[in-house]
């Protein structure tokens, strides 16, 4: 913030205080009494401001720190989606080892038959099959878990950035109005300019409580999803992701998802245990009876789902992709309107200090700032986001 007299506004001040001084005692006097109440009403402001201050401070003493490796690791620990599913698989692993066992135990020579065939062959392949699609099943949801961690952890990051941008916003505009007040003491400047200054706070105290506001929903949403107490503090650390050039063409990052995503090794498992299934009616019966053309279109299906799972795959890595080049070039066109709002709101304060420009201008050209500083907040937002969302998408 520029200060916010010229020197030929300081001889103007000067020359009104030299006027106020020859006006007479009475004047002085009630000159005095505003100037006690101004005092009086700072001092309870500046005792509420330390007040605030010194809680503040003690909540960031108590707050724990909190590194978005930690969160991922903590939602690991601790999410109740997550602890539901590891449950889930253990019980069933447990029945699977139960069958697994039974069916273990019925001689070979026994097998003479497709009924006998199934029962021990089929069976114990799709206990085989369940434990490790169990694990793969475990596996996405711990995945869906670290996205999710990442995301919440980045919302509460943002809503703590938009809420200093707000105090920010908050402190131009009482400035404007201070300096508005002193313009108006000297007769430069309208009563109106002192009232649209002070809608400029009223508008920019609003904002700053809807801020706090939004602050605590995410900070208990982020507690919430890593399956903590939702009134516990956190001293979050700022883990931007570097803003650098997709390392892989879109290609070489659809062909790693093809290679690494679990869902697709889900299918190509359901695929085995329908080939596996053809191959003993074709052993103990034959392929031309009912079950053995059924047998033979499960493994189309199964075929068709595997390639099914792939097209998905595909489109969600080229989604993936494309969202995050297009969130890395926001940056920079947000980053470049941020700097443009700032110098036209530094020049218009200037234009406004040498009676060039109204206390609306100046106004406006704050919150045409403060629009800019929090959608590049948000443009950084949304790249950490795009950046996590193609991470997942490419199976990593």
């Amino acid at each position: 913030m520029n200060f916010p007299y010229s020197p030929k506004k300081w001889l103007t001040i000067s020359l009104a205080a030299i006027v106020a001084t020859s006006i007479g005692v009475g004047a002085v006097t009630a000159s005095a009494n505003d100037a006690t109440s101004q005092t009086q009403n700072q001092n309870g402001q500046s005792s509420q401001t330390t007040q605030s201050a010194t809680q503040q401070t003690t909540a960031d003493t108590a707050a724990e720190e909190m590194t978005l490796q930690k969160a991922v690791e903590q939602a690991l620990k601790t999410n109740a989606k997550l602890q539901t599913a590891r449950l889930e698989a253990k019980n069933a692993d447990l029945n699977n080892m139960l069958t697994y066992k039974t069916i273990a135990e019925i001689p070979s020579e026994f097998i003479r038959s497709l009924d006998a065939a199934k029962q021990k062959y089929i069976s114990q392949a799709q206990a085989d099959m369940s434990r490790k699609l169990n694990g793969l099943a475990l596996k996405a949801t711990e995945n869906q878990i670290k996205l999710g961690a990442q995301q919440v952890y980045y919302d509460l990051l943002h809503a703590q950035a938009d809420l200093e941008l707000k105090k920010q916003s908050l402190l131009r505009a009482q400035t404007q109005l201070k300096v508005a007040k002193a313009h108006f003491d000297v007769g430069t400047k309208a009563k109106t300019d002192i009232l649209q200054a002070e809608m400029g706070v009223a508008g920019a105290q609003a904002a700053l409580v809807a801020a706090e506001n939004n602050l605590e929903i995410a900070r208990m949403k982020f507690n919430d999803f890593l399956g903590v107490d939702l009134n516990k503090q956190w001293k979050l650390v700022n883990e931007s992701k570097p803003v650098t050039s997709i390392p892989l063409t879109l290609e070489q990052a659809q062909e790693k998802a093809l290679q690494q995503r679990v869902e697709i090794t889900q299918k190509q498992e359901e695929l085995k245990l329908a080939e596996l299934n053809v191959k003993l009616i074709e052993e103990y019966s034959a392929l031309s009876t009912y079950p053995g053309r059924q047998a033979r279109n499960n493994v189309e299906k199964a075929k068709v789902a595997i390639e099914e799972q792939k097209r998905t795959v595909t489109m969600e890595v080229a989604q993936a992709y494309f969202n995050l080049k297009a969130a890395r070039e926001a940056i920079e066109f947000k980053k470049k309107a941020k700097e443009a709002a700032a110098e036209s709101y530094r020049l218009t304060n200037l234009r406004f200090e040498n009676g060039l420009a109204t206390t609306l201008e100046v106004i406006q050209a704050e919150e045409a700032l403060a629009d800019q500083e929090n959608q590049y907040e948000k443009a950084v937002r949304d790249y950490n986001l795009a950046v996590v969302n193609y991470e997942t998408a490419t199976g990593n």
